[in-house]
């Protein structure tokens, strides 16, 4: 369990805005990566993140 933790945390950490092309914060309450410079939340579900401009949603 630990192990996959890890791999996750790395997955999500080498993920980039892709309208900025830069780095994520990880908010794991929401389940969503914040692009502060798009001013962005992009889902994650499943486990899986969403890293489609259309499905993101925007910050006030």
């Amino acid at each position: 369990m630990t192990e996959t933790l890890v791999a996750d945390r790395r997955m999500l950490e080498a993920l980039v805005c892709p309208l900025t092309q830069t780095t994520l914060s990880y908010d794991a309450d929401k389940q969503e990566l914040i692009s502060k410079a798009a001013k962005l939340a992009f889902p994650i579900r499943n486990g899986i993140p969403v890293m489609l401009v259309d499905e993101a949603r925007p910050l006030d």
